[in-house]
Protein backbone atom coordinates (compact mmCIF):
# COMPACT_ATOMS: atom_id res chain seq x y z
CA UNK A 1 0.00 0.00 0.00
CA UNK A 2 1.12 3.55 -0.66
CA UNK A 3 1.55 5.84 2.32
CA UNK A 4 2.41 9.57 2.23
CA UNK A 5 5.84 10.24 3.72
CA UNK A 6 4.35 12.75 6.16
CA UNK A 7 2.18 9.99 7.70
CA UNK A 8 4.71 7.18 8.15
CA UNK A 9 5.98 8.33 11.56
CA UNK A 10 2.45 8.58 12.95
CA UNK A 11 1.54 5.17 11.50
CA UNK A 12 4.55 3.39 13.00
CA UNK A 13 4.34 5.20 16.34
CA UNK A 14 1.32 3.01 16.99
CA UNK A 15 1.31 0.36 14.24
CA UNK A 16 -1.47 -2.12 13.63
CA UNK A 17 -0.59 -5.66 14.76
CA UNK A 18 -0.61 -6.77 11.11
CA UNK A 19 1.78 -4.05 9.83
CA UNK A 20 4.73 -6.05 8.58
CA UNK A 21 7.01 -3.66 6.73
CA UNK A 22 7.77 -0.31 5.19
CA UNK A 23 9.77 0.79 2.15
CA UNK A 24 11.27 4.30 2.15
CA UNK A 25 12.63 5.35 -1.23
CA UNK A 26 13.91 8.63 -2.64
CA UNK A 27 16.65 10.29 -4.63
CA UNK A 28 18.09 12.27 -1.70
CA UNK A 29 19.94 9.90 0.69
CA UNK A 30 19.90 12.49 3.49
CA UNK A 31 16.12 12.91 3.40
CA UNK A 32 15.59 9.15 3.28
CA UNK A 33 18.01 8.60 6.18
CA UNK A 34 16.31 11.24 8.34
CA UNK A 35 12.86 9.79 7.66
CA UNK A 36 14.16 6.29 8.39
CA UNK A 37 15.65 7.51 11.67
CA UNK A 38 12.31 9.00 12.69
CA UNK A 39 10.39 5.84 11.79
CA UNK A 40 12.76 3.53 13.65
CA UNK A 41 12.67 5.75 16.75
CA UNK A 42 8.86 5.84 16.61
CA UNK A 43 8.65 2.08 16.22
CA UNK A 44 11.13 0.78 18.81
CA UNK A 45 11.77 3.87 20.93
CA UNK A 46 14.89 5.95 21.49
CA UNK A 47 16.61 3.13 23.42
CA UNK A 48 15.65 0.34 21.03
CA UNK A 49 19.05 0.07 19.37
CA UNK A 50 20.85 0.07 22.72
CA UNK A 51 18.58 -2.77 23.84
CA UNK A 52 19.48 -4.75 20.70
CA UNK A 53 15.95 -4.57 19.29
CA UNK A 54 17.20 -3.26 15.95
CA UNK A 55 19.08 -5.40 13.42
CA UNK A 56 20.83 -3.64 10.52
CA UNK A 57 21.47 -5.55 7.30
CA UNK A 58 23.24 -3.81 4.38
CA UNK A 59 21.68 -4.60 1.02
CA UNK A 60 24.95 -5.93 -0.38
CA UNK A 61 25.30 -8.36 2.53
CA UNK A 62 21.73 -9.59 2.10
CA UNK A 63 22.38 -10.31 -1.57
CA UNK A 64 25.26 -12.57 -0.57
CA UNK A 65 23.26 -14.35 2.15
CA UNK A 66 19.46 -14.17 1.58
CA UNK A 67 18.75 -16.14 4.78
CA UNK A 68 19.90 -13.23 6.95
CA UNK A 69 16.59 -11.40 6.70
CA UNK A 70 14.33 -14.33 7.60
CA UNK A 71 16.55 -15.25 10.54
CA UNK A 72 16.61 -11.68 11.87
CA UNK A 73 12.83 -11.29 11.55
CA UNK A 74 12.13 -14.46 13.54
CA UNK A 75 14.86 -13.95 16.16
CA UNK A 76 13.84 -13.19 19.75
CA UNK A 77 15.67 -10.49 21.66
CA UNK A 78 16.83 -10.44 25.26
CA UNK A 79 14.93 -7.23 26.05
CA UNK A 80 11.14 -6.96 25.75
CA UNK A 81 9.55 -4.56 23.30
CA UNK A 82 8.95 -4.17 19.57
CA UNK A 83 11.78 -5.11 17.23
CA UNK A 84 12.76 -4.01 13.74
CA UNK A 85 15.05 -5.22 10.97
CA UNK A 86 16.52 -2.48 8.82
CA UNK A 87 17.62 -3.34 5.28
CA UNK A 88 19.68 -0.43 3.96
CA UNK A 89 20.40 0.49 0.34
CA UNK A 90 18.18 -2.21 -1.10
CA UNK A 91 17.52 -2.62 -4.82
CA UNK A 92 15.24 -4.50 -7.16
CA UNK A 93 17.45 -7.58 -6.97
CA UNK A 94 16.31 -8.05 -3.38
CA UNK A 95 12.59 -7.94 -4.18
CA UNK A 96 12.22 -11.74 -4.13
CA UNK A 97 14.14 -12.15 -0.85
CA UNK A 98 12.21 -9.38 0.91
CA UNK A 99 8.92 -10.60 -0.56
CA UNK A 100 9.50 -14.08 0.89
CA UNK A 101 10.21 -12.55 4.33
CA UNK A 102 7.01 -10.48 4.15
CA UNK A 103 4.92 -13.50 3.15
CA UNK A 104 6.32 -15.53 6.08
CA UNK A 105 5.92 -12.67 8.55
CA UNK A 106 3.73 -13.36 11.59
CA UNK A 107 2.55 -11.13 14.41
CA UNK A 108 5.30 -10.83 17.00
CA UNK A 109 8.07 -10.93 14.40
CA UNK A 110 10.34 -7.95 13.87
CA UNK A 111 8.98 -5.41 11.42
CA UNK A 112 10.91 -4.96 8.19
CA UNK A 113 12.08 -1.43 7.32
CA UNK A 114 13.71 -1.10 3.90
CA UNK A 115 15.45 1.96 2.45
CA UNK A 116 16.29 2.45 -1.21
CA UNK A 117 17.28 5.14 -3.67
CA UNK A 118 15.04 6.54 -6.39
CA UNK A 119 12.59 3.88 -7.66
CA UNK A 120 10.27 4.35 -10.60
CA UNK A 121 6.69 3.09 -10.68
CA UNK A 122 7.73 -0.11 -12.48
CA UNK A 123 10.30 -1.05 -9.83
CA UNK A 124 9.91 -4.60 -8.57
CA UNK A 125 10.74 -3.56 -5.00
CA UNK A 126 8.25 -0.71 -5.05
CA UNK A 127 5.50 -2.90 -6.56
CA UNK A 128 6.11 -5.50 -3.86
CA UNK A 129 5.38 -3.09 -1.01
CA UNK A 130 2.58 -1.24 -2.79
CA UNK A 131 0.67 -4.45 -3.57
CA UNK A 132 1.33 -6.29 -0.31
CA UNK A 133 -1.71 -6.14 2.04
CA UNK A 134 0.41 -5.66 5.17
CA UNK A 135 3.27 -3.49 3.92
CA UNK A 136 3.64 0.15 2.94
CA UNK A 137 5.66 2.12 0.42
CA UNK A 138 6.47 5.80 0.98
CA UNK A 139 8.34 8.06 -1.42
CA UNK A 140 10.57 10.65 0.25
CA UNK A 141 10.79 13.56 -2.15
CA UNK A 142 12.55 16.94 -2.14
CA UNK A 143 9.38 18.85 -1.24
CA UNK A 144 9.89 21.37 1.59
CA UNK A 145 8.45 20.25 4.93
CA UNK A 146 5.01 21.45 5.93
CA UNK A 147 4.20 23.34 9.09
CA UNK A 148 3.25 20.16 10.97
CA UNK A 149 6.61 18.55 10.16
CA UNK A 150 8.49 21.70 11.18
CA UNK A 151 6.57 21.89 14.46
CA UNK A 152 7.43 18.24 15.12
CA UNK A 153 11.13 19.01 14.55
CA UNK A 154 10.86 21.99 16.90
CA UNK A 155 9.33 19.76 19.54
CA UNK A 156 12.12 17.22 19.20
CA UNK A 157 14.66 20.04 19.61
CA UNK A 158 12.88 21.26 22.74
CA UNK A 159 11.85 24.61 21.23
CA UNK A 160 8.31 25.28 22.41
CA UNK A 161 7.96 29.05 22.97
CA UNK A 162 8.29 30.76 19.58
CA UNK A 163 7.27 34.27 18.59
CA UNK A 164 4.95 34.39 15.52
CA UNK A 165 7.44 36.39 13.43
CA UNK A 166 10.18 33.91 14.36
CA UNK A 167 8.01 31.05 13.10
CA UNK A 168 7.94 32.70 9.67
CA UNK A 169 11.75 32.76 9.66
CA UNK A 170 11.91 29.11 10.70
CA UNK A 171 9.58 28.11 7.87
CA UNK A 172 11.79 30.06 5.45
CA UNK A 173 14.84 28.19 6.76
CA UNK A 174 13.04 24.86 6.36
CA UNK A 175 12.34 25.65 2.70
CA UNK A 176 15.93 26.74 2.06
CA UNK A 177 18.23 24.43 4.02
CA UNK A 178 18.85 20.74 3.52
CA UNK A 179 17.06 18.60 6.14
CA UNK A 180 20.32 17.79 7.95
CA UNK A 181 21.41 21.42 8.06
CA UNK A 182 17.94 22.46 9.21
CA UNK A 183 18.00 19.96 12.08
CA UNK A 184 21.48 21.12 13.12
CA UNK A 185 20.29 24.74 13.08
CA UNK A 186 17.38 23.84 15.38
CA UNK A 187 19.76 22.05 17.75
CA UNK A 188 21.99 25.14 17.75
CA UNK A 189 18.97 27.31 18.52
CA UNK A 190 17.98 25.00 21.38
CA UNK A 191 21.43 25.35 22.93
CA UNK A 192 21.41 29.10 22.33
CA UNK A 193 18.08 29.44 24.20
CA UNK A 194 18.96 27.02 26.99
CA UNK A 195 17.87 28.61 30.25
CA UNK A 196 16.41 31.67 28.51
CA UNK A 197 12.75 32.18 29.51
CA UNK A 198 11.98 34.55 26.61
CA UNK A 199 10.31 33.15 23.47
CA UNK A 200 12.47 32.40 20.45
CA UNK A 201 12.65 35.58 18.35
CA UNK A 202 13.96 36.69 14.94
CA UNK A 203 17.20 38.01 16.48
CA UNK A 204 17.93 34.56 17.93
CA UNK A 205 17.46 33.00 14.49
CA UNK A 206 19.67 35.62 12.89
CA UNK A 207 22.40 34.78 15.43
CA UNK A 208 22.23 31.02 14.80
CA UNK A 209 21.29 30.71 11.12
CA UNK A 210 24.10 29.61 8.76
CA UNK A 211 26.30 32.65 8.21
CA UNK A 212 26.87 34.20 4.83
CA UNK A 213 30.32 33.61 3.41
CA UNK A 214 30.24 37.17 2.10
CA UNK A 215 29.69 38.95 5.41
CA UNK A 216 32.69 41.24 4.88
CA UNK A 217 31.46 42.25 1.42
CA UNK A 218 27.98 42.84 2.83
CA UNK A 219 29.44 45.48 5.17
CA UNK A 220 30.66 47.67 2.33
CA UNK A 221 27.49 47.07 0.29
CA UNK A 222 25.34 48.26 3.18
CA UNK A 223 27.46 51.43 3.39
CA UNK A 224 26.90 52.01 -0.33
CA UNK A 225 23.15 51.40 -0.07
CA UNK A 226 22.95 53.78 2.92
CA UNK A 227 24.87 56.58 1.12
CA UNK A 228 27.95 56.42 3.38
CA UNK A 229 30.30 57.29 0.52
CA UNK A 230 33.04 58.62 2.83
CA UNK A 231 33.53 55.20 4.44
CA UNK A 232 33.59 53.09 1.27
CA UNK A 233 37.24 53.66 0.28
CA UNK A 234 38.92 52.58 3.57
CA UNK A 235 36.87 49.37 3.78
CA UNK A 236 37.61 48.52 0.14
CA UNK A 237 41.33 48.82 0.84
CA UNK A 238 41.00 46.42 3.76
CA UNK A 239 39.06 43.96 1.58
CA UNK A 240 41.73 44.24 -1.12
CA UNK A 241 44.40 43.43 1.47
CA UNK A 242 42.36 40.33 2.42
CA UNK A 243 42.42 39.12 -1.20
CA UNK A 244 38.87 40.07 -2.23
CA UNK A 245 38.76 40.47 -6.02
CA UNK A 246 37.07 43.42 -7.81
CA UNK A 247 34.90 41.09 -9.91
CA UNK A 248 33.66 39.41 -6.73
CA UNK A 249 32.78 42.81 -5.28
CA UNK A 250 30.88 43.73 -8.44
CA UNK A 251 28.98 40.43 -8.41
CA UNK A 252 28.10 40.92 -4.73
CA UNK A 253 26.95 44.49 -5.32
CA UNK A 254 24.81 43.43 -8.28
CA UNK A 255 23.21 40.67 -6.23
CA UNK A 256 22.50 43.07 -3.36
CA UNK A 257 20.91 45.73 -5.56
CA UNK A 258 18.90 43.12 -7.46
CA UNK A 259 17.49 41.97 -4.12
CA UNK A 260 16.62 45.56 -3.24
CA UNK A 261 15.01 46.02 -6.65
CA UNK A 262 12.93 42.86 -6.21
CA UNK A 263 11.84 44.08 -2.78
CA UNK A 264 10.98 47.57 -3.98
CA UNK A 265 9.02 46.14 -6.94
CA UNK A 266 6.92 43.71 -4.88
CA UNK A 267 3.15 44.45 -5.03
CA UNK A 268 2.89 44.33 -1.24
CA UNK A 269 5.88 46.61 -0.68
CA UNK A 270 9.52 46.03 0.37
CA UNK A 271 8.63 43.98 3.44
CA UNK A 272 6.78 41.43 1.33
CA UNK A 273 9.55 41.46 -1.28
CA UNK A 274 12.28 40.81 1.29
CA UNK A 275 10.22 37.94 2.76
CA UNK A 276 10.27 36.24 -0.66
CA UNK A 277 14.05 36.37 -1.06
CA UNK A 278 15.96 33.10 -1.28
CA UNK A 279 18.09 32.45 0.68
CA UNK A 280 15.99 34.13 3.37
CA UNK A 281 17.12 37.23 5.23
CA UNK A 282 16.69 37.40 9.01
CA UNK A 283 16.60 39.78 11.92
CA UNK A 284 18.31 43.19 11.79
CA UNK A 285 19.69 42.55 8.30
CA UNK A 286 16.14 42.09 6.98
CA UNK A 287 14.99 45.36 8.57
CA UNK A 288 18.05 47.11 7.14
CA UNK A 289 17.35 45.91 3.61
CA UNK A 290 13.70 46.94 3.87
CA UNK A 291 14.80 50.47 4.80
CA UNK A 292 17.29 50.52 1.93
CA UNK A 293 14.68 49.39 -0.62
CA UNK A 294 12.25 52.06 0.55
CA UNK A 295 14.91 54.79 0.45
CA UNK A 296 16.10 53.97 -3.07
CA UNK A 297 12.88 53.21 -4.90
CA UNK A 298 12.54 51.34 -8.18
CA UNK A 299 13.80 54.03 -10.64
CA UNK A 300 17.07 54.69 -8.80
CA UNK A 301 17.66 50.96 -8.27
CA UNK A 302 17.29 50.39 -12.01
CA UNK A 303 19.91 53.07 -12.70
CA UNK A 304 22.18 51.50 -10.09
CA UNK A 305 21.90 48.09 -11.74
CA UNK A 306 22.70 49.64 -15.11
CA UNK A 307 25.83 51.25 -13.63
CA UNK A 308 26.91 47.95 -12.08
CA UNK A 309 26.39 46.12 -15.38
CA UNK A 310 28.59 48.64 -17.20
CA UNK A 311 31.28 48.31 -14.51
CA UNK A 312 31.13 44.52 -14.72
CA UNK A 313 31.67 44.68 -18.48
CA UNK A 314 34.61 47.04 -17.93
CA UNK A 315 36.18 44.68 -15.39
CA UNK A 316 35.90 41.73 -17.76
CA UNK A 317 37.20 43.58 -20.84
CA UNK A 318 40.81 44.22 -21.83
CA UNK A 319 41.69 47.48 -20.11
CA UNK A 320 44.73 49.03 -18.49
CA UNK A 321 42.66 50.76 -15.79
CA UNK A 322 43.22 49.35 -12.26
CA UNK A 323 40.27 47.08 -11.56
CA UNK A 324 39.95 47.97 -7.89
CA UNK A 325 39.83 51.64 -8.85
CA UNK A 326 36.99 50.91 -11.29
CA UNK A 327 34.83 49.17 -8.68
CA UNK A 328 35.69 51.79 -6.04
CA UNK A 329 34.57 54.60 -8.36
CA UNK A 330 31.36 52.71 -9.15
CA UNK A 331 30.49 52.08 -5.49
CA UNK A 332 31.21 55.67 -4.44
CA UNK A 333 29.05 56.94 -7.30
CA UNK A 334 26.28 54.63 -6.16
CA UNK A 335 26.55 55.89 -2.59
CA UNK A 336 26.32 59.51 -3.82
CA UNK A 337 23.31 58.56 -5.98
CA UNK A 338 21.60 57.15 -2.90
CA UNK A 339 21.80 60.56 -1.18
CA UNK A 340 20.02 62.42 -3.96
Amino acid sequence: MKLPARDVVARFSNPEPSDAGLLLHGADPMRVALKRQQVVAALIGETGEEEMRLTRIPGAELRRDPALLADAVRARGFFPGPRAVLVEDAGNLLARTIGAALDEWRQGDARIIVTAGALNAASALRKLFEKHPHAFSAGVYDDPPGRAEVEAELGRAGLERIAPEAMQDIMALARTLDPGDFRQTLEKLALFKLGDPDPLGPDDIAACAPASTEAAIDDVLNLVAEAEDGRVGPILRRLQAQGVQPVGLCIGATRHFRALHAAASAPGGPAEGIARLRPPVFGPRRDRMIRQARAWGVPKLERALQMLTETDLGLRSATYAPQMALIERCLIRLAIMGRR
